[in-house]
Order: structure tokens, then C-alpha cells, then sequence
């Protein structure tokens, strides 16, 4: 029975469950429209090779002539000395048109899944940004929480000791005063929260509500940092717009190939058949005959010249372009190598020292504080001092993990987490 109400009760909804980094992509991948929007692309792509690899459509043709339509001696001879023939042309492709065709189709699907690839790295990247901040929102909305927390644990105590006269009025209503500064960390932290949570859920194309959804994951960093080298070497294999670079080129002398190949001629073969009632009736074989054709263009003025130009010229237009592409990895890995260290190297003094130091501090300055060891002034820089140092070190989590997706993105894969 009361399971039954809880399941009718309105407004009762169950959190839906944590989701992990990957299932986060996982569901990116497959609901986003702009990705899926995409992919049709590399669809018609695709299709187009069904069209490049056709073989010409053969021509039919009659020719109907020379019928009679006046009477002859009295009698109607419609079709008396009718000239019927009828026949069939094909166009043949030489020098391997078609195959060319087919071949530049197929690597024009290459090129557009490698682009394929580059987007969703690309909106992968956006995706991992925001998944961060969501994380980074979780982790302060957990600090101000427990800084509200220690700090009403300090009110009340600050309670009793003006009770049993050890502090004065004063001293007691500036503490109290002080906890309105935490209640709007907290409160904006709640907000920045949301805000993370929204964005989140608009790349993935989610319309569950924000207070049902929630992601996972650890929010630390790695000192692990492998050689500069490394990186480079697996985004020389992994980038999909340095592979589209490189699979225009091998187009683009495709393409150059088939525009030699079509400035060759091209011959067009042709039989028909002819029934003509017109000739000589002692000869009946003769109202029936074969024949046969070879038609060849001259191609005299028209060889695809300039074709042939623009082909090689986007042939080296291609290269220079790989070129560039290849020189923009190496500076996309070397900057977002750099920041993952300048990010480790800040991160580390906090892990090691500055957390253990801000937490000893506060809780000193407040033992002696309660003992009337320290002053007011003290106590409460101690505090500030404490949240200051637990925020930076949030953010400075934060920036690391922004900068491990940063380098994931030179790469073209994940390469660290």
C-alpha cells in the first residue's frame, strides 16, 4: 500500500542515476543532431559511388519512311514501300573512366567521414568542457556545503559561550553576521550548478530536468606525464583532419588522372536493322539487311586541357594544405602539452602542502579562538583563508582537467583522463 502511494503521489519523481564520462559520449554520440545531421553527409556520399561507377545508358532509335497513303489500281497499300529501320548505339568508355570515377567517389566518402570524425572531435572536446564544469560545480557546491556546516558548528558554540558570559554581544552577532556570506556562496554555487547542468544537457539533446540528472567522475589530476614526442606520434596517426588532408591529395591526383582519361576519345558503336519495301521484289532477301557503325570524335580542339590544369594545380594546392594541417597538430600539442604542465606544476604545491597548511590553520586559529586564544579578526581570516585556498584548488582541478581535454583534442583521441 505505500509503495503504491509513493508511486501516485504527484511530484515524486526518482533521480536518475549518476552517468559516467562514457556514458555521457555514449549518448552524445547517439542523440546529437548536429553529429547525426552529419553522418547523412558521409551517406550521400556513399550513394554517390553507386552513381560515379554507372555505365552509359545505350541509345535506341527508329526511322519509319516512304509510306504510301494514296490508293493504288483501286486498292489502299498503306504501307507499300516503307523504309523501317531500327537500331542501337552504345557510347564505350576507354582508359578506365569508370573505374577512375569509382575510385575518386570512394575517396571522396574517406574525406567525409575523416570530417565526420574531426566534428565530433571537435564537439567531443565541447562536450568534455562542460561535463568538467559540471563536475567542478559538484565539488564547490560540496565545499560550501561543508564550510556552512563547520561554520554553524562554530555558531553554535560561539551560542554557548555567550550564554555562559565568555565572549561579549558583539563579538557573537559579527560572528552570526559572517554566515550570510556562506549561505550566498552556497546559494550561487547551487546556481553555477544548473547553469553547467543545462548546457550539459543541450549538447546531449536531453530534456530530463535538471534536478533529476547528474553526472559522475573523479575530479582530481595525474602528475603522469608521458614525453612531448609521444603525443606527437599518435596525433600524426590519430588526427582526422590531418587523414582528410591527406586523403584530398590522394584525390585530387585521382581526379587528375580521370581528367587525362576523359580528354581520350571516346568511339560510339551502333547496329541497326532495315526492312525496306521499296526495293526490287525479284530480290525478296533484299528487303531485309544488317549494318553497323563506328562513330569517333575528333577531338582536335577539345582535349580537356583545361581540366587537365586545374586538376594538377589542386594537386599541389592539396599538398601545401596537408603541409599546413600537419604544422597546426604540432602547435595544437605543444600548447596544450604546455598547459598540462604549467597545470601540474600548480596543482601539485596545493596537493602536497597549501590544502594540508589552509585546513591545520583554520582549525587551530579556531580551537584557540574558542579557548580565547585569538582574536575575532583572526578566527575570521583563518575561515577566509581556508575557503580561499579549498576554492583555488577546485578551480586549478578544473583548468587541469580542461587542459587534459584540450591535449585529447590535439591528439584526436583520449590519450589521458
Amino acid at each position: 500500500m505505500a509503495a503504491m502511494l509513493l508511486v501516485l503521489a504527484p511530484g515524486i519523481v526518482p533521480a536518475q542515476k549518476a552517468l559516467t564520462w562514457d556514458q555521457v559520449k555514449a549518448r552524445f554520440e547517439a542523440n546529437n543532431p548536429a553529429l547525426k545531421a552529419d553522418a547523412d553527409n558521409v551517406g550521400e556520399m556513399k550513394a554517390e559511388e553507386i552513381t560515379a561507377y554507372l555505365r552509359p545508358n545505350p541509345q535506341f532509335n527508329t526511322t519509319v519512311d516512304g509510306t504510301e497513303i494514296v490508293p493504288n489500281n483501286g486498292h489502299w497499300q498503306p504501307l507499300q514501300g516503307t523504309f523501317v529501320e531500327p537500331g542501337i548505339s552504345y557510347l564505350h568508355e576507354r582508359d578506365h573512366k569508370r573505374e577512375l570515377r569509382l575510385q575518386s567517389a570512394q575517396q571522396g566518402t574517406k574525406i567525409a567521414q575523416s570530417e565526420h570524425e574531426d566534428l565530433q572531435r571537435t564537439l567531443e572536446f565541447t562536450l568534455r568542457a562542460a561535463f568538467v564544469n559540471t563536475l567542478e560545480a559538484k565539488d564547490i557546491v560540496d565545499l560550501a556545503k561543508a564550510d556552512l556546516g563547520y561554520y554553524d558548528h562554530i555558531i553554535d558554540i560561539s551560542r554557548d559561550r555567550l550564554k555562559a558570559g565568555d565572549i561579549a554581544e558583539i563579538d557573537f552577532s559579527r560572528i552570526d553576521l559572517m554566515r550570510v556570506q556562506y549561505e550566498s556562496e552556497l546559494e550561487s554555487a547551487i546556481v553555477n550548478l544548473r547553469t553547467a547542468k543545462i548546457q550539459l544537457l543541450q549538447l546531449l539533446n536531453d530534456r530530463t530536468p535538471v534536478d533529476q540528472f547528474d553526472v559522475s567522475g573523479e575530479f582530481d589530476f595525474s602528475d603522469t606525464l608521458e614525453p612531448l614526442d609521444n603525443y606527437r606520434q599518435m596525433a600524426l596517426a590519430a588526427r582526422p583532419d590531418l587523414q582528410a588532408a591527406l586523403e584530398t591529395v590522394q584525390q585530387a591526383q585521382t581526379n587528375h588522372k580521370l581528367a587525362a582519361a576523359n580528354g581520350s576519345t571516346d568511339p560510339t558503336f551502333g547496329v541497326w536493322y532495315t526492312w525496306n519495301s521499296a526495293v526490287n521484289n525479284s530480290n525478296p532477301i533484299g528487303l531485309q539487311t544488317l549494318g553497323g557503325s563506328v562513330s569517333i570524335p575528333l577531338r582536335i580542339f577539345d582535349r580537356n586541357q583545361g581540366e587537365k590544369q586545374r586538376t594538377q594545380i589542386d594537386i599541389d594546392r592539396s599538398q601545401e594544405a596537408t603541409e599546413a594541417a600537419r604544422a597546426q597538430v604540432f602547435s595544437d600539442v605543444d600548447s596544450a602539452y604546455a598547459q598540462v604542465e604549467a597545470s601540474i606544476a600548480l596543482l601539485k604545491p596545493y596537493k602536497g602542502k597549501y590544502n594540508a597548511e589552509a585546513l591545520d590553520v583554520r582549525d587551530t586559529v579556531s580551537y584557540s579562538y574558542m579557548h580565547g586564544g585569538a582574536s575575532l579578526m583572526d578566527f575570521l581570516n583563518a575561515q577566509s583563508d581556508y575557503r580561499q585556498v579549498q576554492l583555488a584548488y577546485a578551480q586549478l582541478v578544473g583548468a587541469y582537467l580542461t587542459a587534459v581535454s584540450q591535449l585529447n583534442l590535439a591528439v584526436g583521441r583520449e590519450v589521458m583522463q
